[in-house]
């Protein structure tokens, strides 16, 4: 299926859905670009409204492999989506491919009654065989999916872990800077906006992929990071830890001006921000000028006294400091700014000298999995 093919498809299942003219396609110019591109924040002029009643799916997900009926939900529609090798990781003599391959990558697009996402799956070596863990991540502003694995390299992380990665991507209709709106009360709530699209879309992913539903992560970077803490509020019986990088606490912002306040100033604005009650990891650079670094303080959210400190050096050269205990850790990166630590220089806003947040992040979540209800 080609790319007009699928928008037509796509245009149609929307006309079906709400009854009106087909939106503007999730790849449509920006109505007003910043001029200086930040990964964390874009006030979503161009937004559409959105219901404020509980959306209805309509799910178009990858179901190749899945047992006929393993994707069936009722009332939605489906198209199957093909699979293209993913790219092997950069060679690094330590880190030799497993026989079985490098993986798989999935292209899709969900449908929901908050909007339509494009997203990317990465599939490691030999998922069908048993339930792995699901991770999700979340990019920040200015970037898509393949820009946030590239960076990241979490595809290659988890490979090696046997874990499965969803990379949605949000629309320049929602957000004109691709940003995650998490700091519009609309986009706050369980029921609603883009916490509600993007539990659905994960709970479509892991029922077609068996997915452990212990085990499932969301982390994210910048406004991603901030969405990440939203979800942790909105959905905390969905996921079992996250990952906050460069992000910033739930509760710190409703509107445009407080969120600026939130990223530039920090202690002043935090009132209401609200720890994320789900086992936390957290990454930040001390030199971070476009979200301050004490927002990272209050994600985790650890007091003065709270836990053991470690401070070390990466091999790529930066210091650090990592305070931790059980259910936490923060992890501050000096000298490094609004980037993810640890990423490769293909990727936006990425710092290769930084310890590698992707391998912390999946050795946090898989010591973390879902606690039981007692």
């Amino acid at each position: 299926m080609n790319d007009s093919s699928l928008r037509r498809l796509l245009q149609h299942l929307w006309d079906r859905l709400s009854g009106t003219a087909a939106p503007q396609p999730p790849n449509a110019p920006a109505t007003a670009a910043p001029a200086q591109p930040s990964p964390v924040f874009s006030p979503p002029d161009a937004a559409p409204s959105l219901p404020a009643e509980p959306p209805v799916a309509v799910n178009v997900a990858p179901v190749q492999r899945a047992a006929p009926d393993s994707d069936a939900v009722p009332g939605a529609a489906a198209i199957v989506f093909e699979a293209e090798p993913a790219p092997p990781p950069p060679a690094r003599p330590e880190e030799a491919l497993k026989d079985e391959g490098p993986g798989e990558i999935v292209r899709g697009a969900f449908l929901h009654g908050a909007g339509s996402r494009d997203y990317l799956l990465y599939l490691p070596p030999g998922w069908e065989r048993a339930s792995l863990p699901l991770v999700v991540m979340l990019h920040g502003c200015q970037q898509d999916a393949d820009d946030f694995a590239r960076g990241t390299r979490m595809n290659e992380a988890a490979r090696r872990a046997g874990v499965l990665v969803l990379y949605p991507v949000q629309s320049q209709l929602a957000n004109p800077g691709r940003c995650w709106n998490w700091f519009s009360p609309q986009h706050q709530s369980r029921d609603g906006g883009e916490p509600a699209l993007l539990a659905a879309l994960v709970e479509q992913i892991a029922e077609a992929h068996r997915v452990d539903t212990r085990r499932i992560y969301v982390a994210g970077l910048s406004a991603g990071g901030a969405m990440s803490a939203v979800l942790a509020q909105t959905h905390p019986e969905l996921f079992a830890a996250i990952g906050v990088h460069s992000g910033l606490a739930f509760g710190v912002a409703t509107d445009v001006m407080a969120a600026l306040g939130a990223m530039k100033h920090g202690p002043s604005v935090f009132q209401n921000a609200q720890p994320p009650g789900l086992p936390t990891i957290v990454f930040h650079g001390d030199e971070d000028t476009t979200v301050h670094p004490v927002n990272g303080e209050r994600v985790a959210a650890l007091g003065p006294d709270d836990g053991e400190v470690e401070r070390a050096q990466a091999s790529g050269g930066r210091d650090y400091t990592r305070r931790f205990k059980a259910d936490t850790e923060h992890w501050l990166v000096h000298g490094a700014g609004h980037a993810w630590s640890g990423g490769h220089p293909d990727g936006s806003f990425t710092d290769p000298a930084g310890p590698d947040a992707s391998a912390e992040m999946l050795r946090f979540f898989l010591a973390h999995p879902k606690r039981a209800v007692s």
